[in-house]
């Protein structure tokens, strides 16, 4: 299965709105902290601006939003993996992506068959707290050689100038959060991220 080579993260559906008419066709939305009817809410629009759009959802570890919302997606950190009901994800039919960072993770998300396995932070990254440091564009080319077919996405600390070196270390899909939303031009950019990963 082949994935979009670019895959941006957003944490809130009004970037949707802007980024999705530009060309976008795989996109995270990463929401933490919302009241769930505004939660539900946001995930529902996303959910119907992509099928406008023709692009996939991926919903950030909200599982149980995801499959009440007929979503198609749904991405899980190594946490979210303790608490989700992962018979039930896979009885809905959702694709699954999930989160690595070391030896245990990988062969636990192995185990489990997801659609995609991402590794980060590949940079270090400003987006949140982590106890993982910088992996190294290196420990992609070892990550791929190990999963194989499944698709490969480097996150953390990725940016327009960084993609081609990811790409080239074993990356099937890079993901962008900050490089997009606190640019200056976040469309401009966006546009830039299509036009490298085309």
């Amino acid at each position: 299965m082949s994935l979009p080579r670019f895959y941006p993260i957003f944490d809130d559906v009004r970037w949707l709105r802007r980024m999705l008419p530009l060309g976008v066709t795989f996109v995270q939305l990463r929401i933490k902290d919302l009241p769930e009817d505004a939660l539900r809410a946001q995930i529902a629009e996303a959910r119907d601006l992509c099928r406008d759009h023709g692009a996939h959802l991926v919903v950030n570890d909200h599982w149980q939003l995801a499959i009440e919302l007929g979503c198609d997606w749904l991405h899980l950190g190594q946490e979210d993996l303790d608490i989700a009901d992962l018979e039930a994800i896979r009885a809905a039919g959702l694709r699954l992506g999930i989160s690595t960072h070391d030896d245990r993770e990988l062969a636990r998300a192995l185990a489990l068959h997801p659609d995609y396995i991402a590794l980060g932070p590949v940079y270090p990254t400003i987006l949140k707290t982590m106890k993982w440091h910088r992996q190294g564009v290196e420990k992609l080319s070892e990550w791929k050689a190990r999963i194989g077919a499944i698709p490969l996405v480097a996150i953390g600390g990725m940016s327009v100038d960084r993609a081609p070196g990811a790409f080239a270390a074993g990356a099937d899909v890079v993901s962008a959060v900050t490089d997009i939303t606190l640019n200056d031009d976040p469309e401009a950019r966006v546009r830039q991220w299509l036009e490298v990963t085309a």
